[in-house]
């Protein structure tokens, strides 16, 4: 019991010692400080990272228009073609497919089922 009580009478001299709250609230500034700078740090070399992957992206992109634009042009002469340029434009998605008549009959059965 004499043991807590010493042990309570120093915290209390210790929390109302301007000196050690001083001391207490320039440490904790300086650990702001440093943990402040150590993210401004991290947040200058992600900048960096990310120039360079908007620039790697970009010329990979070019690259990829390239090569299509080679495949396109290797499909449209007849005597080179593998595959037709109709069939590669169909798998990048540049051709719009127009409904068949049969289609079209089979949308309007659909549609005049459900209004009835």
């Amino acid at each position: 019991m004499e043991l807590a009580s010493k042990a309570i009478n120093m915290v209390n001299r210790l929390i109302n010692n301007n000196t050690f709250i001083d001391i207490f609230l320039v440490g904790s500034f300086v650990a702001l400080g440093v943990r402040s700078m150590n993210q401004q740090n991290l947040i200058e070399a992600l900048e960096v990272e990310r120039e360079a992957l908007i620039t790697t992206n970009k010329s990979i992109k070019k690259s990829m228009w390239d090569w299509k634009q080679q495949l396109y042009a290797d499909a449209s002469s007849p005597d080179t073609a593998i595959v037709p340029l109709s069939r590669l434009k169909a798998i990048y998605g540049e051709v719009v497919s127009v409904p068949s008549d049969a289609d079209a009959e089979k949308t309007e059965k659909a549609s005049s089922k459900l209004l009835i």
